[in-house]
């Protein structure tokens, strides 16, 4: 058992739960991530490591609440476990060499966004970090992006926190003021990872992605990960999660995330019904 040793509500559909898992504390670095079953007849759900203790043995994960499976997560308090939780999976994310770096983050996505931003910053790296947000209530880690940036500018799409606007524009300005980036790492919805590359396409900025396709195994077996990246059917769980956002078809990888959007909100409302059921 996976022992749940912190738990905490970032908003009102992002948990943070910090893990007792000392093998994968031991061999995670940024980009890597974890696949988990919270009981025995759970499905198996990929989740972007977050942080790491090697000393502690812990690991952070952070979820949305947006199915079944993040549902049923959620449902565990402090000194509960998870049935199964194997990792570290992935490649991590090459920094080595960058001196001066723009991490974009969206959403959730922050929290896959924010342990590169903390190495880079352990490593001497000037980082200027933009993460933006649909609205305050949904604002997450701004504290954290704050402690490893050398510059941080907070968005929301509706202006009720920070700067109104999107990532994009901040990035745009940024560039415009002279600052020359070794790369440009961009984290969250696949529709805002486009735009950021084709911004910096514009540029000639080298830009990294990370996607987050369905995923079953992890291991490459099943193919259900597979991307179009530059012409070539790449697999996020083995050749990823990162690649080059300028090469990469994000149309393709839209329709593919929608394909189980339906199921998604069937399972979704009967594991609602079960914690219902549950309560009573």
């Amino acid at each position: 058992m996976f022992e749940i040793v912190h738990k905490q509500a970032l908003n009102q559909s992002v948990t943070k739960m910090v893990i007792n898992a000392p093998l994968i504390a031991k061999k995670a670095e940024p980009g890597q991530f974890i696949i988990f079953r919270t009981f025995n007849y759970s499905e198996r759900v990929p989740l972007t490591i977050s942080d790491f203790d090697r000393i502690t043995g812990t690991i952070t994960i952070i979820f949305q609440i947006v199915g079944a499976a993040t549902s049923e997560l959620n449902l565990l308090n402090e000194g509960e476990g998870l049935c199964d939780l194997a990792g570290p999976l992935g490649l991590a994310s090459k920094v080595d060499g960058l001196k001066k770096v723009a991490i974009v983050g969206g959403g959730v996505g922050c929290a896959i966004a924010y342990p590169l931003a903390k190495k880079l910053h352990g490593l001497g790296a000037e980082v200027h970090s933009v993460i933006g947000f649909r609205s305050k209530e949904l604002l997450i880690l701004e504290e954290e992006f704050k402690a490893v940036s050398t510059r941080l500018i907070t968005l929301t799409d509706d202006g009720s926190y920070g700067q109104k606007g999107l990532v994009t524009d901040a990035l745009e300005a940024l560039i415009k003021e002279g600052n020359e980036y070794d790369e440009v790492i961009a984290i969250g919805p696949l529709v805002m990872m486009k735009f950021v590359s084709l911004l910096t396409k514009k540029y000639g900025i080298k830009t990294t992605v990370s996607m987050n396709p369905i995923m079953v195994d992890g291991t490459g077996m099943c193919g259900c990960c597979r991307l179009t990246v530059g012409g070539e059917t790449k697999f996020a769980c083995v050749d990823g999660p990162d690649f080059d956002g300028h090469l990469v078809d994000f149309d393709e990888a839209m329709s593919r995330s929608g394909m189980y959007r339906e199921l998604e909100q069937e399972l979704r409302e009967k594991s609602c019904n079960l914690m219902q059921e549950v309560a009573q």
